[in-house]
C-alpha cells in the first residue's frame, strides 16, 4: 500500500517492502507522526548526531533525512524499505546511513529516537549498546501506540539511560522523554543468552542454544519449535535445506547434526536471528557445510536449486495478524524447490496452512498433530 504521511514540514509518500498493491497495512503510523509533530513543536535542535532506532518502514528516516540521520534496525525489510522511500521522495540513499543492530553503534549520539520495539528484550539491548554515545545534553525521545508501551518499557529507559516520563496520550499514541544521566550505575548487558535444550527432541537433545535480544523465545525452546524438532524428516547425502526463517537456527543445526553430508542454508530478515542461528550452528558442529544470510527469504535462492525446506512462518508483522508472510514463504520455498523437493511447515492448527499448502503445491500431508500444532508437509510435483 503507497501512502502519503503528513509531516509538519511536507508530505511523503511512503510504502512497505516488498510493495504489495493488495496489503493494505500502512507504512507509518500515529507513532510516527506524533513523534515527527513533537520535533517540530519543540523545536528540538537536529544539528547533531541524529539516531533513530527501530524505524518501521522507514517513515522516520525519510521524513528526517535533511538532517542526515543513522538508522538502526534488526530488520532487513525495513532497511529495503527505507532505501525505496527515500528514492520514492526524490532523496538520496547518502542522506541516511544504514545500520543493523549489530553494528557498532556511533560513538556520539546529540539526539536518540526510539520507536519501542515489540520485544522488550531487544530494546533492552538496544540501549546497552547505545548508552556508551549518549551524554547528559543527548534529547532522548521514544514513541510507540499505547499497547506497545508498558510500565516494563519505561523501568528499561530509566535503568540504562535515565529518569523517564511520557506524554499524553494522541490517537492512541504516546511519547516517552529521557532524561540521560551520566553518572547513573547499569548493569551489564545481559545479551547474548545461551540455555541447554531438553534431551527428548531429537539432534540438538542437550545441546546449547544460543540466542541475540529479540529473537522469538530467546529464553526458552518455544512449544512449537520444540514439536518440530520430535517430527523433523529423515535426510541423507549431499542434500541443500533450507532453515527458512530460521530464527535462533535450532531447526537448521538438528538437521545439519542430523546428517553431516546436508549443506543447510539459515535465512532470516532479522540480523539478530541470523547471529544466533551462527553462533547456534558454530557452538554444536565443526562450523562448516552451512551459509547464513540476512534476506528476503528465499528470493536470492535459484529456482530448482533446493531439496527441502523447513518453515515455521509468523504471524505477524508488528502489532497486525496477517498471513501475507506465509503465503510469500510457501511461495518461494515451491520456486527454490527441485522436483520432489519438500517443504515441512509448523503451524498452529487454527491458521489453516494445508489449505494454502494444496493451492500452491497440489498437496498437503499431516505428518504430526497434536493440541496446538501441526507438522505439515508439501512435495513439489
Amino acid at each position: 500500500m503507497n501512502d502519503r504521511m503528513t509531516a509538519p514540514w511536507a508530505e511523503y509518500a511512503l510504502a512497505r517492502f516488498p510493495e504489495d498493491p493488495r496489503d493494505q497495512l500502512r507504512a507509518w503510523d500515529a507513532a510516527d507522526t506524533y513523534l515527527l509533530r513533537h520535533l517540530a513543536e519543540s523545536k528540538t535542535p537536529l544539528s547533531g548526531s541524529v539516531v533513530v532506532v527501530g524505524d518501521r518502514w522507514g517513515a522516520l528516516a525519510t521524513a528526517l533525512s535533511a538532517h542526515r540521520p543513522t538508522q538502526i534496525t534488526d530488520s532487513f525489510l525495513a532497511q529495503e524499505a527505507t532505501r525505496a522511500n527515500l528514492a520514492r521522495n526524490g532523496v538520496e540513499a547518502t542522506a541516511v546511513r544504514l545500520l543493523t543492530t549489530q553494528d557498532t553503534p556511533p560513538d556520539r549520539i546529540d539526539v536518540l529516537l526510539v520507536r519501542v520495539p515489540k520485544s522488550l528484550a531487544l530494546l533492552e539491548d538496544q540501549l546497552h549498546r547505545l548508552a556508551p554515545g549518549v551524554h547528559e545534553g543527548t534529547v532522548v525521545v521514544g514513541t510507540g501506540m499505547v499497547k506497545e508501551i508498558h510500565t516494563s518499557t519505561l523501568h528499561l529507559f530509566e535503568r540504562i539511560l535515565g529518569p523517564t516520563r511520557t506524554s499524553l496520550a494522541e490517537k492512541k499514541a504516546r511519547l516517552i522523554f529521557c532524561t540521560p544521566y551520566a553518572g547513573i550505575a547499569r548493569a551489564a548487558n545481559p545479551w547474548p543468552y545461551s540455555y541447554q535444550l531438553p534431551d527428548d527432541i531429537g539432534p540438538v537433545s542437550g545441546r546449547t542454544v544460543v540466542n541475540h535480544a529479540g529473537v522469538f523465545c530467546a529464553d526458552r525452546l518455544d512449544i512449537g519449535t520444540r514439536f518440530l524438532l520430535q517430527h523433523l524428516p529423515r535426510s541423507r547425502g549431499p542434500e541443500r535445506i533450507v532453515d527458512l526463517g530460521c530464527g535462533n537456527g535450532v531447526v537448521g543445526t538438528a538437521m545439519a547434526l542430523a546428517n553431516p553430508e546436508a549443506e543447510v542454508l539459515f535465512v532470516d530478515e532479522s540480523y539478530q536471528a541470523v547471529s544466533s542461528a551462527e553462533a547456534t550452528y558454530r557452538e554444536n558442529t565443526d562450523g562448516v557445510g552451512a551459509e547464513f544470510r540476512v534476506g528476503d527469504g528465499l528470493a536470492d535462492v535459484p529456482a530448482g536449486s533446493v531439496d527441502l525446506v523447513l518453515n515455521n512462518p509468523p504471524f505477524h508483522s508488528h502489532q497486525a495478524t496477517t498471513d501475507t508472510t506465509a503465503w510469500r514463504m510457501f511461495s518461494e520455498a515451491r520456486r527454490a524447490l527441485r522436483p520432489g523437493g519438500e517443504l515441512w511447515v509448523i503451524g498452529n492448527r487454527h491458521l489453516g496452512y494445508h489449505l494454502k499448502l494444496r493451492r500452491l503445491f497440489g498437496n498437503s500431508e499431516l505428518v504430526a498433530s497434536d493440541a496446538k500444532f501441526v507438522v505439515l508437509r508439501a512435495v513439489k510435483k
